[in-house]
């Protein structure tokens, strides 16, 4: 049994330094694309998921992650993501790619595949990106967004909440688990994808970088459902 929980996490290891190599342009890309497609199917017409607008009118920084999470005794969840942030002038920053990744010990069986939605209500819980790991919940409260079902009940307790998370799950994950949800910047990524040597803070708060073009339909999706505003 030791020797089988020496050999798991020397794979986790190997797949933590693996997410380290060299970023291609084209799996940047795809990050882009995936995450596009995760919030227009949050907020297509129908989907229970859909974002109300009262939560969207408060939104500082929104970010979408895509993780995954397959295991037998350590489960390993790694993934991806995107942050865009208000700016100071009211107007959406481009869209900045993240690394998004949990750890969980227990006995697991299955797989799983979690799309998420954060909105960032404070100009503050965004910049905590700014240094090597962001913990959800634990650098910052964290508490379940309301559905468009539930706009007209939401408290001020609840839209006040500096993170408003919003998921569904796709797959099976059978057995108890404890979980730590983070997020980091990814430098790298940003500097293959914006062919720029500015890193987060200036993609998020600058004027310095054009935005890459297949950047630019989720940088347009997100001005149609939460227009800039003017502060």
């Amino acid at each position: 049994m030791k020797k089988l929980i020496l050999l798991v996490l020397g794979a986790c290891c190997l797949a933590a330094l693996s997410s380290n190599a060299a970023e291609k342009r084209e799996h940047c890309i795809k990050r882009i694309e995936s995450c596009e497609a995760i919030i227009r199917e949050f907020m297509a017409p129908g989907s229970q998921h859909v974002i109300p607008r009262v939560v969207l009118d408060r939104a500082r920084a929104i970010v979408i992650t895509n993780q995954f999470e397959a295991g037998v005794i350590f489960g390993m969840r790694g993934g991806y993501g995107v942050i865009l942030a208000r700016k100071p002038d009211g107007s959406w920053s481009i869209p900045v790619l993240i690394r998004a990744g949990e750890a969980s010990v227990g006995f697991q069986l299955g797989g799983k595949a979690v799309e998420t939605i954060y909105v960032m209500t404070d100009d503050a819980t965004p910049r905590m990106l700014f240094k090597n790991r962001f913990n959800v919940g634990v650098d910052a409260k964290a508490a379940a967004g309301p559905h468009w079902a539930e706009a007209e009940a939401v408290s001020q307790e609840v839209l006040d909440t500096p993170v408003l998370v919003y998921t569904k799950t796709k797959g099976l994950m059978a057995g108890a688990t404890i979980k730590t949800g983070y997020m980091s910047r990814n430098d790298e990524a940003n500097r293959v994808l914006h062919k720029t040597n500015y890193t987060m803070p200036e993609l998020l708060y600058g004027n310095f970088v054009e935005c890459a073009p297949e950047a630019k339909p989720l940088m347009d999706f997100i001005n149609q459902i939460a227009p800039p505003d003017s502060k």
